[in-house]
Formats: structure tokens, C-alpha cells, sequence
């Protein structure tokens, strides 16, 4: 069966576990902590040499690391891929943006209020600059979600799962939600998608 080597408590991990419940499939779950040093392991890193995770393990032995690109794989041939090149590179765009400008930023402030070992970096410089521009980003996107349902077309795709998974969790670094109406609603009509569950989720 396929592995997932993951955090609970990461959205990049989350990623693609939520994506694998909304298409039914099946895999087994490893806790690897950062926390706790478990991906600086000598057998860990000898699976992902980046000692980052998530990682997915497949049947055939062969390993994938990125949460963006997991999602890709996973996505290929299925209703969370668009068919359509436009809308497919429209996904892409947004993937890159949730890396770049989303991630960095509302991950990263989260992190740094809620895990202790990285209470050291919480300097005010470094949140007031997380802070800024974690709401450009959300700005950005509900600019995007006033005029449209969802990031690549009408329908949910990896897009929404990328973004997702750490938006829904942004009033925990700070971010004010209800100051992005379209943001929210588009929240609640990823949750509603089947297949959905909550971060927790290990399968």
C-alpha cells in the first residue's frame, strides 16, 4: 500500500492526505516529526535526503517529496486536475503562488505563535513582515474568488487543496478571515466537496 510520511500538525502534510480521502485512496500513515528530530534520522534521510516531509512512499518502492508535486502525481487522470490546458496551467499558476507568496508567509506566522521551538524566531520584525504580507496573499486571492468559485476553472482542483490547507487554519497566525468574505466562502465550499476531512485525518 502507499506510504505517506507526514506531521499531523503540518498543512503540507495535509495536503495530500485530504486530497487521497476526496478520491478514496488508500494509504498507510507514518508520523515523522520535525518537532521531536524524526526527519533528521539516518534511516528518514536515507528516504528523503532533504529530511522534509511529507514523502510518499509508492507500492512499487519508488519515493516522491514535495507536497505540491504529491499532489500532481496523485491528481493525474482525476477530477482534481482539469482537462483543459488552460485551466491545468491556471492550477500550476496557483500552486507556485500558494509556494511563493502564500505559504512562506501564513505558514510560516503560524508557526512561529504556535510551535515553541520556533518561539525564538518570533521576533516583531519577523511577524509584522509575515503578517503584511500573509494578507497581501489573501487579498490576492479573494480578489480572485469574488469572480470565481474556485482557482483553476469551476470545479475544485489541486489548487483549492494546496490553498486549503493552510488558509483554513490562518486565524491561528493572526489573519482575520472574516475581512476576506469571498476567501471564507470559498472555505466553506471546499469542505463541503465529498470526500472532505479534517486535518487530523490520518486514514
Amino acid at each position: 500500500m502507499t506510504i505517506l510520511y507526514g506531521m499531523i500538525d503540518s498543512g503540507n502534510c495535509y495536503k495530500p492526505r485530504l486530497l487521497m480521502a476526496k478520491l478514496g485512496i488508500p494509504f498507510t500513515n507514518v508520523e515523522v516529526s520535525s518537532h521531536t528530530g524524526d526527519t533528521r534520522k539516518p534511516d528518514y534521510v536515507a528516504k528523503n535526503p532533504n529530511a522534509m516531509v511529507p514523502l510518499l512512499e509508492l507500492d512499487d518502492g519508488r519515493r516522491l517529496a514535495e507536497s505540491n508535486a504529491i499532489l500532481l502525481y496523485l491528481a493525474e487522470g482525476t477530477r482534481l486536475l482539469p482537462a483543459d490546458k488552460y485551466e491545468r496551467a491556471l492550477a500550476y499558476q496557483w500552486l507556485f503562488f500558494e509556494q511563493y507568496s502564500h505559504e512562506p508567509y501564513i505558514a510560516v506566522r503560524k508557526a512561529l505563535l504556535t510551535f515553541p521551538e520556533r518561539a525564538k524566531d518570533a521576533t516583531p520584525e519577523r511577524l509584522a513582515v509575515t503578517l503584511e504580507r500573509g494578507n497581501k496573499a489573501l487579498g490576492v486571492m479573494n480578489k480572485h474568488l469574488a469572480g470565481s468559485a474556485f482557482f483553476a476553472g469551476e470545479a475544485l482542483s489541486v489548487a483549492d487543496i494546496a490553498l486549503y490547507a493552510y488558509t483554513h487554519t490562518a486565524e491561528m497566525g493572526g489573519f482575520q478571515l472574516d475581512a476576506y468574505p469571498a476567501v471564507a466562502a470559498w472555505l466553506k465550499r471546499v469542505e463541503t466537496d465529498p470526500g472532505h476531512v479534517p486535518m487530523e485525518w490520518l486514514g
